[in-house]
């Protein structure tokens, strides 16, 4: 298979290179499209109760909600005076001339005194747009007309600021496009430096940018057309930059290597590709597809967000594989020998590989060998501290907390709640079908609910009735979410959203999925190392090396970002809780790469116990081989991950510090400490595999030829 690959790779090398400038030409402007399809991705199914019951309301008393708070400010005007409400009943009538807005209800209209400051000196205005614009037009809306909206209230000496779900969508997308482009410039430089370092040459250094840039591109472009069939989380992007530079540098670090090592060893450029695909090829397709087969399981947990991130990872990681094993061997077969053009040492570095039989690496798998039990207990005591804070883990929902302090919606929600009456009140809506006496008997049973201080008939039509119901205490803790699940428990015909419920909804969901989507990951774990390793006690202990590394990971992000630990220093407020969704995509990630550097020692482990070597020379062997390019790969990805940490999106700075964690400990403590200490314990067992499943392995394996490795138990025992 590989042998084949690598002589069509060689043939066509002018077509793929032609292929390449047509992905750099419609990724650069078609393919950055993407920014303006992306939505807010949905926590919740369409067919979720909260969803389903707030349709039903619009239907039936039209758009309750406010798409957009427009809050006006003076420091010398209060709301009584008159050049106050001409300011804000002209803007009004303005904002109500804008063909997307269906309302707009200000105080002046209305008379509530929760549009008024307690220092009378500010009010808003609730703009509904229209019930036909759908959630992901709603930045589009906000873009048209925020400009008008500004300009009315600047006019009358008012300072105007907005809010509102749209204006935080809008400001969410403006974030995250602003933090790509900040995380780029701090990682570019960075990862420029450390392949210089690596590699000793400007040419070679650039192979994987270059590779880089071509997969963040065509997983863009990729992305664009699966936004024509569903809706993709802007956070995407973010997601498909980490993982797809990160991952598409990775594998273009482990085939530009293997390249050069054969080309120091004295193959000629033809039979140097063909061997690093076949060797480094292998390695990257299994990483590849363990990224791309474990990102299918978030399909099986009914969370949209999830669902459009998990496309675009797929894509990117997709484009980065097929990258790496088509078209770096074709641009390494062009360059030959100038691979090691630009040398910055003045002369020829020695490409060849260190003898593997001495070394920094040999020398520390012998001596972790030597004492396995000594370093496994400490070693596992340690991982274990790292992840305690983990038991005190609380989930909950996400708020304008998780947007920079001074974004300006977020400024005027948090405005709103300090400084208007009853603006920081929790509420949700209850409509009830039917007759004033049933309205009235299901309000009494609301208010006789734990933690509900009020309950408000806020609309009325001929079928039905539109309660408010206020609430005491955390919108994002347990009591809130029992509460939404006994008000849809009275009887009667009723509809509930808001408060709580897109919580409920989105908690049921990922309890219903969370057991088939684990399942389906362990599964295509363990199937795809199997077949590459040809061993059933390998994958299994690749698993349990994956929940160690996993469980740290998530302790120290629980330590951080729920408990607000460095806070000051990451510059983010903490809300005492993490969100299931964004905790879940973490952990599928984590848990995807976590196997990526056991992938890469294993596959050369494999390669010298193919070859003869038994086990602890086999691991030694293999550790001196890989130990300097897992370490410059593992950098690499901390510093693509870790720019991320410096952005303005609390989720963003999770994802991106909480993989930076699991990314060391894997490349660290896993490779170097419990890898070597638990293959010397399990020894020859190592190998182990049934007849028939060897069998299977010996046909099917993903290996570089079919003779590649004869099933365990028919070879010669030797000495472990």
């Amino acid at each position: 298979m590989y042998s084949l690959l690598g002589r069509a790779v060689i043939k066509t090398r002018w077509f793929i290179l032609a292929g390449v400038l047509a992905i750099f030409a419609i990724g650069a402007t078609w393919g950055l499209g993407v920014f303006d399809e992306f939505t807010d991705g949905g926590f919740v199914s369409g067919e979720a109760p909260s969803v389903t019951d707030a349709a039903a309301i619009e239907d039936e008393f039209g758009n309750t909600g406010a798409d957009v708070i427009v809050l006006y400010e003076s420091d010398t005007l209060t709301v009584d005076d008159p050049e106050f409400q001409d300011a804000v009943t002209g803007a009004a009538a303005d904002i109500a001339g804008i063909d997307e807005v269906g309302t707009v209800t200000t105080y002046y209209d209305t008379g509530a005194e929760n549009f008024v400051s307690e220092d009378r000196g500010a009010t808003f205005a609730a703009v509904a747009l229209d019930g036909g614009v759908s959630d992901e037009a709603l930045a589009g809306v906000y873009e048209s007309i925020q400009d008008d909206l500004r300009e009315a209230g600047d006019t009358d000496g008012l300072d105007v600021s907005l809010g509102g779900p749209a204006a935080i969508f809008h400001d969410i997308n403006t974030q995250v496009q602003h933090d790509l482009e900040i995380a780029e410039l701090i990682s570019m430089p960075l990862l420029l430096v450390i392949m210089v370092i690596v590699f000793g040459a400007l040419v070679a250094a650039s192979l994987p940018l270059l590779v880089g840039g071509l997969s963040i591109l065509g997983g863009f472009t990729i992305t664009r057309v699966i936004t024509e069939f569903t809706d993709v989380s802007v956070f995407a992007a973010n997601v498909i930059t980490i993982i797809g530079l990160g991952m598409s540098i990775d594998y273009a670090l482990f085939v530009l290597r293997r390249f050069r090592e054969e080309m120091a060893n004295g193959r000629g450029k033809r039979a140097a590709v063909l061997t690093t695909v076949a060797t480094a090829g292998r390695t990257v397709m299994v990483s590849g597809l363990i990224i791309v087969l474990s990102m299918v399981g978030l399909l099986f947990v009914d969370v949209p967000f999830l669902h459009g991130i998990a496309f675009g990872v797929m894509s990117a990681v997709a484009v980065a594989m097929l990258a790496a094993l088509v078209v770096l061997p074709a641009i390494l077969y062009l360059l030959g020998d100038r691979v090691d053009k630009g040398r910055i040492f003045g002369r020829r570095r020695e490409r060849a590989p260190a003898d593997p039989e001495h070394g920094f690496w040999h020398g520390l798998a012998a001596g972790v060998m030597r004492r396995p039990v000594l370093v496994l207990l400490p070693v596992l005591a340690f991982m274990a501290l790292l992840a305690s804070p983990a038991i005190d883990i609380q989930l909950g929902g996400t708020d304008e907390r998780d947007m920079p302090s001074d974004a300006e919606s977020r400024v005027v929600t948090e405005t709103i709640a300090a400084d208007f009456p009853g603006g920081d009140a929790e509420t949700f809506d209850v409509m009830v079908m039917g007759d004033a006496e049933a309205a009235a008997a299901v309000a009494d049973e609301l208010d006789g609910l734990d933690h509900v201080t009020g309950v408000t008939p806020v609309g009325q039509t001929a079928d039905a009735t539109l309660l408010q119901v206020a609430f005491a205490g955390d919108p994002f803790s347990a009591d809130a979410r029992d509460l939404i699940e006994e008000a849809r428990a009275i009887d009667g015909d009723l509809y509930v959203t808001g408060g709580a419920s897109d919580l409920v909804d989105m908690f049921g969901a990922i309890e219903d999925g969370l057991p088939l989507m684990v399942g389906y990951i362990v599964a295509v774990t363990v199937i795809v190392l199997f077949l590459a390793f040809g061993s059933i006690v390998l994958p299994i202990k690749a698993v349990l090396m994956n929940l160690v590394s996993l469980a740290a990971a998530i302790g120290v992000v629980v330590w951080i970002f729920q408990e607000g630990h460095l806070s000051g220093v990451l510059d983010f407020t903490p809300s005492g809780y993490l969100m299931p969704s964004n905790l879940l995509l973490m952990v599928v990630l984590l848990f995807a790469l976590s196997t990526d550097y056991e992938v890469f020692l294993l596959s050369r482990v494999r390669e010298e116990w193919d070859l003869g070597a038994d086990n602890r020379t086999a691991v030694m062997r293999g550790m001196q081989a890989t130990g300097s390019i897992i370490t410059a790969a593992a950098a690499i990805l901390i510093v693509v991950v870790g720019a991320f940490a410096f952005g303005g999106i609390t989720f963003m700075k999770m994802i991106g510090l909480g993989m930076a964690v699991a990314i060391l400990l894997d490349a660290t403590v896993v490779r170097m400490l419990l890898v070597p200490a638990t293959m010397r314990l399990l020894g020859r067992a190592n190998w182990w595999v049934p007849g028939p499943l060897g069998r299977l392995y010996a046909k099917y394996g993903i290996k570089e030829s079919d003779d590649a490795a004869a099933p365990a138990e028919d070879r010669t025992p030797v000495n472990v």
